[in-house]
């Protein structure tokens, strides 16, 4: 439960800030609120390295959701660098750059920590005694701070703070009306009050976003429990070092399903009924629990289980295209982009919203279940659907085709 309550007040403070860091962003350009994030994101590694109490850790988690306001920021970043033709190839990178760090920084983390353990002649000392995590915070910070020159020298894609190049042949009369086309018009957008951009056309893609990020912040506060739950209470009795290997097969198979196929397929299909075809995995998502639960009772762990545990793993990597398509949605609503990092802002608000609140939901919910046993102990799973179902009709309210961006100046 502490790790919940942890993790929780991270996206607690994110999400008072988040939006405020993406409206700065429409100000002074992506790439200083970029960097301000990843410092955060840095340090507060390295404090929670360096924590010996519950409240040490619980502020470098604070520390990272007050700085942090990335999220919001790299969708804006990703909007400005895309258009029509390649926009699916473009938001299907961050699923993927999700899913492959989670899976080093799950290798990284679970290698380097307690040093002092597995190698005692090259660490030795009462340091690494004290502060047994450090080291993997500590290379993590690292890479953190190295990323840091990567973005430092990117282009910047807000276009009022972006350096154009100017011609030897432009007249001071030219340059002075290409000044003043980039520069008014966006002067006069940034300062837009928030409660202009609460329109239908850009709710609807937020609150979209909003149910995706809890029911999938669900999903995966589930498995690693389930994984982890006693054969005798319906779970598989998998090891923490299993339970590691299948999250990590997970990340590598969605990883590479996204880079390889996603595109295609909202090309092909387009980003809502790619969406839709997403989310209405949610429930067969949920189905697969209590039947891997009923293969335990009546087989025993065996390949059934196996098998059941490879299906669930598909469907759910098929209900993640979902998560590029919403991003899509979200980014093509903004009016102009020079409000693109406030539109943004608002979908990771409300997505920091939704973790917080997910994980300890899912979580109380399917204790609940197993100490009442309610529905055998997978009361959990159906009252889970509830939303799931509503999410379908939510669904159903987005336009038919995104927004062309194009015409966007």
């Amino acid at each position: 439960m502490s790790f919940e309550i942890i993790e929780s007040l991270f996206f607690v403070t994110q999400s008072l800030t988040v939006l405020k860091w993406s409206r700065l962003s429409d100000r002074i350009g992506r790439k200083p609120v970029l960097m301000i994030g990843l410092f955060g994101l840095g340090l507060s590694m390295l404090c929670f390295g360096l924590s010996t109490s519950f409240w040490t850790l619980v502020i470098s988690r604070c520390i990272c959701g007050m700085l942090n306001g990335n999220g919001g920021v790299m969708k804006s970043m990703m909007g400005e660098l895309t258009d029509s033709t390649n926009m699916a190839q473009g938001f299907a990178l961050i699923p993927i750059t999700w899913c492959f760090g989670c899976f080093f920084g799950f290798v990284m983390g679970g290698t380097l920590a307690r040093p002092q353990d597995r190698w005692p002649n090259l660490f030795a000392g009462q340091f690494w005694a004290k502060y047994p995590y450090f080291l993997p915070c500590a290379i993590g910070a690292s890479v953190v701070f190295v990323s840091i020159m990567f973005v430092f020298l990117l282009e910047e894609t807000l276009a009022t703070k972006r350096k154009c190049s100017i011609p030897s042949n432009t007249t001071g009369d030219q340059l002075l009306d290409e000044y003043r086309s980039d520069e008014s018009p966006s002067e006069n957008m940034v300062i837009v009050p928030l409660r202009s951009l609460l329109i239908r056309s850009i709710i609807i893609p937020v609150v979209n976003q909003a149910f995706l990020a809890f029911l999938g912040i669900c999903i995966f506060a589930l498995m690693p429990l389930f994984y982890s739950t006693p054969n005798y209470l319906g779970g598989l009795g998998f090891a923490p070092q299993t339970i590691g290997l299948w999250m990590a097969l997970f990340g590598i198979i969605d990883g590479l399903f996204q880079a390889l196929f996603f595109a295609k397929v909202v090309d092909r299909l387009g980003p809502k009924r790619t969406f839709y075809i997403g989310i209405s995995c949610f429930i067969p998502i949920m189905i697969m629990f209590p039947v891997m639960s009923w293969l335990v009772f009546s087989r025993g762990v065996d390949y059934m289980v196996t098998i059941a545990l490879l299906c669930q793993l598909v469907i759910i990597v098929t209900w993640d295209m979902s998560l590029a398509s919403i991003f899509m949605f979200v980014t093509a609503s903004a009016p102009t982009k020079n409000v693109l990092g406030a539109v943004n802002g608002m979908g990771q608000m409300t997505v920091s919203i939704a973790h917080a609140v997910g994980p300890m939901f899912a979580t109380s919910i399917f204790a609940f279940s197993k100490d009442h046993n309610i529905l055998g102990g997978h009361a959990v799973f159906l009252i889970l659907c509830i939303p799931a179902v509503g999410m379908l009709w939510l669904a159903s309210q987005l336009p038919e085709e995104l927004q062309n961006r194009d015409e966007d100046t």
